[in-house]
């Protein structure tokens, strides 16, 4: 079942890069950006984190905390934060447990093969802890812009609350 807008984001606790537990929960007080990517060290993947980290300063700005989640391990994630110089904490969800609780881990179709995987999406929670914005099948070339306009209450054809 998929996470909707106006519901309490699902409360999870996965490994970050750093290998420190990072609990959804422990971040209540300042907005978080949730986002899900397929894999790392791939194309759309690394359109997609850079585009965060050169906008890094907006969402320091907007206060915001953000966290990247795939089924890629630890290790995987050292690497592809390093390569990239990324400031955003990587959590590994090997088990895409974290992935189903969001509605995230899907069928999915390529080249006549089908397969489950993480369909590109972003959660944006508000300091309570609810979900004020369900963001799927990202554009990864559009995505900081997208999500920092979220922040600042001036998403497109949404009404978006100010946080």
């Amino acid at each position: 079942m998929a996470v909707e807008e106006g519901v309490p984001a699902p409360d999870f606790t996965l490994e970050s890069d750093a290998g420190e537990s990072v609990t959804l929960s422990s971040l209540r007080g300042r907005p978080v950006v949730l986002y899900f990517y397929p894999k790392d060290n791939t194309s759309g993947c690394t359109t997609q984190a850079c585009g965060i980290r050169d906008a890094w300063c907006e969402f320091e700005r907007a206060g915001a905390a953000v966290l990247g989640v795939s089924p890629d391990g630890v290790a995987s994630h050292v690497k592809f934060k390093n390569d990239l110089a990324l400031p955003v904490p990587l959590l590994a969800d090997p088990d895409h447990d974290v992935a189903e609780a969001y509605g995230v881990w899907q069928e999915k179709s390529r080249q006549g093969r089908t397969y489950f995987g993480i369909v590109r999406s972003t959660f944006v929670i508000d300091p309570d802890g609810t979900v004020v914005r369900a963001m799927r099948n990202v554009d990864p070339a559009r995505h900081a812009d997208d999500v920092l306009a979220v922040l600042a209450g001036n998403a497109v054809g949404h009404e978006s609350p100010r946080l």
